[in-house]
This record gives C-alpha cells, sequence and structure tokens, in this order.
C-alpha cells in the first residue's frame, strides 16, 4: 500500500507541477492570441471602410464584376482573408508558447498559402475589369458592322478574357495546375482555329476578289 501511496503522491506531484508550469505559457499564449484577435478585427473594419469610402463596390458593379450579397461582397472576402491571415500569425507564436509543433507546422502552411488566395482575388478582380473595358471598345470599334453582329463580337471577347481570368485565379489557387494548363492551352486552340475557320469563310469572297484583281494586271 506504501507503494501505492507514494506512487499516487508522485502522479499528484506531477501533475500539480505540469498544471502549474503550463499555466502560465497558457495564459500567456491566450493574451497574445486574443492580441491577434482584436488586431485582425480592426484590420477588418479598415478593409471594410476602405471599400465603402473609395466606393470600390460600386466601381466594380459599373465594369460588370459579379457582386454576390453583403457577406460575399468582394470588400467582405477581402477584409476576411486580410483578417484570418492577421489571425495565423499570432496563432504561430501561440502555438509555440503552448507547446503545439505539429499545429504550429499546419498553420505555417495554410500562412503560406493565403497570399495565393489573395492574389487570385485581385487577378479576377482586374481581369473582370479589363474584360468589360475590352467588351466597350471592342463594341465601340465595330460600329461600322451590324448592331447584332458587333455586340457578339463584343461578347466573345469580354468571355474568352473571363475565362483566361478563372483559370490564372485557378493556377494562382494551385488547383489542379496540370488541368488548368490543358484547359488553357485547349481554350487557345479552340479560338484560334474558330478564328480561323471564321475570317477564313467571311474573307472569301474578299480573296477572291485580290486574286482576280492580280490576275487581270498580269494579262
Amino acid at each position: 500500500m506504501s507503494n501505492i501511496g507514494q506512487s499516487l503522491v508522485i502522479a499528484i506531484n506531477s501533475a500539480i507541477v505540469a498544471i502549474v508550469t503550463f499555466v502560465p505559457k497558457f495564459v500567456l499564449g491566450l493574451i497574445v492570441l486574443l492580441i491577434g484577435i482584436i488586431i485582425a478585427s480592426i484590420l477588418k473594419q479598415i478593409v471594410l471602410e476602405i471599400f465603402k469610402t473609395l466606393k470600390i463596390e460600386a466601381f466594380l458593379k459599373k465594369y460588370g464584376v459579379p457582386e454576390g450579397k453583403e457577406e460575399f461582397s468582394w470588400g467582405s472576402i477581402l477584409a476576411e482573408i486580410t483578417r484570418w491571415f492577421v489571425i495565423i500569425v499570432f496563432l504561430l507564436p501561440t502555438a509555440d508558447v503552448w507547446g503545439l509543433p505539429k499545429v504550429d507546422t499546419v498553420l505555417s502552411q495554410v500562412l503560406l498559402y493565403l497570399p495565393n488566395v489573395f492574389v487570385a482575388v485581385i487577378i479576377t478582380l482586374v481581369g473582370f475589369v479589363f474584360a468589360k473595358l475590352a467588351h466597350d471598345v471592342v463594341l465601340a470599334s465595330t460600329k461600322g458592322l451590324s448592331n447584332e453582329t458587333s455586340r457578339a463580337i463584343a461578347s466573345i471577347s469580354r468571355w474568352a478574357i473571363n475565362v483566361f481570368v478563372i483559370l490564372a485565379a485557378l493556377n494562382q489557387l494551385g488547383v489542379a495546375s496540370d488541368l488548368i494548363r490543358i484547359l488553357f492551352t485547349g481554350f487557345v486552340a479552340m479560338l484560334a482555329i474558330s478564328g480561323g475557320i471564321a475570317f477564313g469563310l467571311g474573307g472569301q469572297n474578299s480573296a477572291k476578289d485580290i486574286v482576280e484583281g492580280i490576275r487581270s494586271k498580269l494579262k
């Protein structure tokens, strides 16, 4: 019984020492994490205020960028990415203080991936705006054609750029990179072939007139 009692006392003492040792670390890590959450929330509000003050959402809507509900607006998405980036930055020292090396490794990988998400969102926004501008430019430059043809060419130009933008964003996110490259190559080939066929068929009469003109001059 004495051996059992001694073992029990040793186990209790070890548990007390472990608790006493861990509590300060837990409190310190919790303080670091709370500071990170506060800073992250402040930065989120700053990003939202920037979008609201500069009326970026209205600008994007003007240029045909798809918009979602308020919680899924572009400003909310970028603000949320910023918030989680800061939280994870503060989670890293927290996990280190708490002695969680595996969690630290996972968080480091997530932290390295988040900038890709941010860049992908920026690529998407800029690409959609550029697609709308290209649509307007093509529409204005093809006024000599019929309205239907002009609108069709402008729409094709816009959707072609949108597809490129989506593929570029997915590639930035690392989503099936090999498949994205194959789709990108196939899409370019499709545009080249369809464009060649369209211009080839549409330009047959012009080409015939040119050839007949050259022949008449040579005679």
